[in-house]
């Protein structure tokens, strides 16, 4: 098995060879892709820009921290407008999902990319993901041009994370995150209204209670509510719970419920017919 330090050195030389004629890295402004675009931009320098994609299912404070966090690791750094809603095969909200919004994705870095005359994308999956439904890396896979460093090199999400700190990345401890739109049980179409009275529910809870990990599930009106495995106390004080349920029935969610398990990955498929 190969050394972190040796790992590293195959990835710094991979992305020298295929980003010397410029990189365009898909930048949320999480772990995977923070630490992604700081060693891309240590090792290529002007020949590697982040590009951000601000559209509907990004929530407005996520889009606002991977501006923070490009300024700190000093690349350039572009916000590219797009509505994944005009695409009524995302709406419909259907297992393949993540599939439709990952090629979406590419599709408009690689607009980007031709503009700046750059020639590669990167993206930030990791070999953690892997194990899990991953339909969104099918469409990376498809893609000539894209890439994940990452799972080109066996990287976790831990070893990744140990990488940000080493890089004293600010956001190296951050918890994971993913698109409002993943709040939505497949087969609920997505809409407008859905994704903005969850972006407004987390940030209220977050708010309210300090928790650093939120969802909250948008079953047609019914919030299911993960926080943290170790953070759930956070929201059983009678208090706090009177303020949330008020809170999230005003931004039209008609029950609220809190998730006694907490948060996991793949909650939405869960009982799904195998």
């Amino acid at each position: 098995m190969l050394s972190s330090s040796s790992k590293i050195n195959l990835l710094k030389n991979f992305i020298h060879e295929k980003g010397r004629n410029g990189v365009v890295i898909a930048f949320s402004g999480g772990v995977d892709s923070s630490t992604l675009a700081k060693l891309s931009y240590d090792v290529l320098k002007e020949k590697a820009v982040a590009v951000t994609i601000d559209s509907p299912v990004y929530s407005r404070h996520e889009i606002s921290q991977a501006v923070k966090i490009a300024k700190q690791i000093g690349i350039k750094h572009y916000l590219v407008k797009a509505n994944e809603l005009e695409d009524k095969n995302f709406v419909l909200n259907n297992l393949n999902r993540c599939y439709i919004c990952k090629k979406n994705l590419i599709f408009q870095l690689k607009k980007f990319a031709a503009k700046i005359n750059f020639k590669v994308i990167f993206e930030g999956t990791n070999a953690s993901e892997l194990k899990g439904h991953r339909p969104g890396y099918r469409a990376v896979q498809e893609e000539r041009g894209v890439y994940s460093p990452w799972a080109e090199f066996n990287f976790t999400k831990e070893e990744i994370r140990e990488i940000a700190k080493r890089l004293k990345l600010a956001n190296y401890s951050k918890p994971p995150n993913a698109c409002l739109a993943s709040r939505i049980p497949f087969g609920q179409k997505i809409t407008l209204e859905k994704l903005k009275r969850i972006e407004e529910a987390e940030n209220y809870i977050k708010k309210l209670t300090k928790v650093k990990l939120v969802r909250v599930r948008d079953h047609n009106g019914l919030a299911r509510i993960e926080v943290g495995k170790n953070e759930k106390t956070k929201l059983l004080d009678p208090e706090i719970i009177e303020k949330i349920n008020w809170k999230l029935k005003q931004v039209g969610f008609k029950f609220v419920t809190l998730d006694l398990e907490g948060y996991r990955t793949g909650s939405l498929l869960e009982g799904r017919d195998k």
